[in-house]
């Protein structure tokens, strides 16, 4: 399965680079990057060399990591301005995924810890385990999901997903990809419908290469015809990611998460969201005050080589939406399966 130790990893720290793999190159080639300083972690984020909230995370600590090793200051306090900076350039990246600044504040809160030491080898190694526990950790939650997971999941279960929520979008095994591996690992006779996720078909070229390299049987449809499948009983139930969710339980998730969730409630079938709880935001009451990154207008009016709308023509790219809490049958973290009231159950779910 996606782990570490499998065939393949989302990213990785050695001594000398942070590795990712390029996710912008799958499914046609798998290269791996080798990224040596903050600036290279930073624009792999925004170029979306690496995606999904965990995985964003990972990476954030793992620039840090590099901040530190690569930093020439030979006094406590050149180090933390250098670490500051870091943390800046890192937190400018993805705004709408709350696992990078989780990420961020807790690497920020052991270097102010270990700096009262005085000894600027002892942060800088400090940092590179953190960075490493903050990675290997993800795993481990992600199998916590999936196998909370499993009371949710009926044998012969056809689940709908929608963009990238596996290992690529993790550490690894992955959220709601994490739902679905362990379904298939305990013997149940599942099938995914794979959403291609417009306009960067993040389930065309992620979920459904996942799948198969896993033989999970998949079967990927456009956007638009998640209501067909659903209206003809191919549905069972929904199982999607999370980028951040409110306190709440408003989720922001890839664009057209909220369509596929309003679908579910007029069909009447459960509508799951699977994430770690890293991803609860208790700072943002309620979705409204999510902040949803745009992105370029290229990711949208150009596919491949072909321009797809007519130059000086407008595009809204907003790269995530909102769905309400109204709408979600339960949200599945690594420490239990929470549903309504959540502002209660994901409050219990946190300590």
């Amino acid at each position: 399965m996606s782990d570490s130790t499998a065939s393949w990893y989302t990213l990785r720290w050695t001594d000398d680079a942070v590795m990712m793999l390029d996710q912008r190159q799958l499914p046609e080639q798998e290269i791996y990057l080798a990224l040596t300083s903050v600036e290279d972690i930073a624009v792999a984020i925004e170029d979306l060399v690496v995606r999904g909230a965990p995985a964003i995370g990972c990476a954030a600590a793992m620039g840090i990591a590099r901040a530190a090793v690569t930093s020439d200051a030979s006094t406590v306090g050149a180090l933390l301005a250098d670490l500051d900076r870091a943390k800046e350039r890192l937190a400018k990246t993805r705004p709408t995924a709350v696992n990078l600044f989780w990420a961020l504040e807790r690497m920020a809160a052991l270097w102010t810890s270990t700096a009262q030491g005085g000894n600027v080898e002892v942060i800088r190694s400090t940092l590179v385990r953190e960075a490493q526990t903050i990675h290997d950790d993800d795993i481990e939650i992600c199998r916590g999901i999936g196998r909370v997971g499993l009371d949710v999941v009926p044998e012969g279960g056809r689940i709908l997903t929608h963009c990238n929520a596996g290992g690529l979008a993790t550490a690894g095994y992955g959220t709601a990809l994490g739902v679905v591996r362990a379904a298939a690992e305990a013997g149940r006779n599942i099938r995914v419908l794979a959403d291609e996720t417009r306009p960067y078909l993040q389930g065309a070229r992620l979920t459904a290469w996942e799948l198969a390299r896993d033989k999970v049987p998949v079967t990927v449809i456009t956007d638009n015809m998640a209501g067909h499948m659903m209206a003809t009983g191919e549905v069972d139930l929904v199982v999607v990611g999370a980028d951040r969710i409110a306190a709440n339980g408003d989720v922001a998730n890839k664009i057209g998460t909220y369509g596929v969730a309003v679908l579910a409630h007029a069909h009447n079938i459960p509508f799951y969201v699977a994430a770690p709880v890293s991803t609860l935001d208790f700072q943002t009451p309620t979705g409204d005050g999510i902040p949803i990154e745009e992105r370029s207008r290229d990711e949208v009016a150009i596919l491949g080589n072909r321009t797809l709308v007519p130059p000086g023509v407008a595009v809204r790219h907003p790269a995530f939406d909102i769905t309400p809490a109204r709408l979600v049958s339960g949200i599945i973290t690594e420490r239990g399966l929470c549903r309504a009231p959540y502002e209660t159950t994901l409050s219990l779910a946190a300590r």
